[in-house]
């Protein structure tokens, strides 16, 4: 899953949607210095990634992708998922998107010196082009995945087949927005178990 899942996912305070975020940025152990909330939002976001890259009906998703991309079949899905979310926003929250958008990004703007170097240079560029609304629009992931793609073009100097992937999302929009849909609510609830477990300790 990507950004707007995951913060979908964070349990409704501050230091939970920081740590469900940083798990994006922070490998490997995770630092002691962060308070615990935000550890605990770092761990279950790496839950939910194992949990997401095991789901069979995410791994049919994978193979929607065209062979010339399949190197790259779990980022692009992962943007597709986000994308689907914010289309469909409304059947998982009744807080309207661009609420939550705009409460995620007061968040990160008030814990700042929280934030990863990384992060805290693109807070500004996600706030002023809202990201997490504009996943709705197909070109924002066509641009998102191009945007990575130009980073890994540049990292290793060639080519890569990121470019343009939004294609793949046209050409298999109803069967990965039925994958999306049979899948988001075993994540929800898996996610709820865990709430449940950290509970009893």
């Amino acid at each position: 899953m990507n950004y707007l899942a995951h913060l979908y996912l964070a349990e409704d305070s501050p230091h939970s949607v920081i740590g469900n975020l940083l798990g994006d940025f922070v490998k490997g152990s995770i630092s002691d210095s962060y308070p615990s909330e935000i550890r605990q939002g770092i761990e279950l976001h790496r839950k939910v990634d194992r949990f997401t890259d095991a789901h069979v009906v995410v791994r049919s998703s994978l193979k929607l992708i065209s062979p010339a991309r399949r190197r790259f079949a779990g980022v692009i899905v992962d943007m597709f998922y986000d994308h689907l979310l914010a289309k469909n926003w409304e059947s998982y929250s009744t807080t309207p998107l661009r609420l939550f958008s705009q409460k995620v990004y007061g968040v990160l703007t008030e814990h700042h010196n929280l934030l990863p170097q990384r992060l805290q240079q693109m807070l500004p560029y996600i706030i002023k082009e809202d990201w997490l609304t504009s996943y709705r629009e197909i070109n924002t992931i066509d641009q998102a995945l191009n945007r990575i793609s130009n980073r890994l073009a540049k990292r290793f100097q060639r080519e890569n087949a990121l470019l343009n992937a939004a294609k793949e999302l046209e050409a298999n929009y109803q069967q990965l927005e039925s994958h999306f849909h049979s899948f988001f609510p075993d994540l929800i609830d898996y996610v709820k178990r865990q709430g449940e477990i950290v509970g009893t300790d």
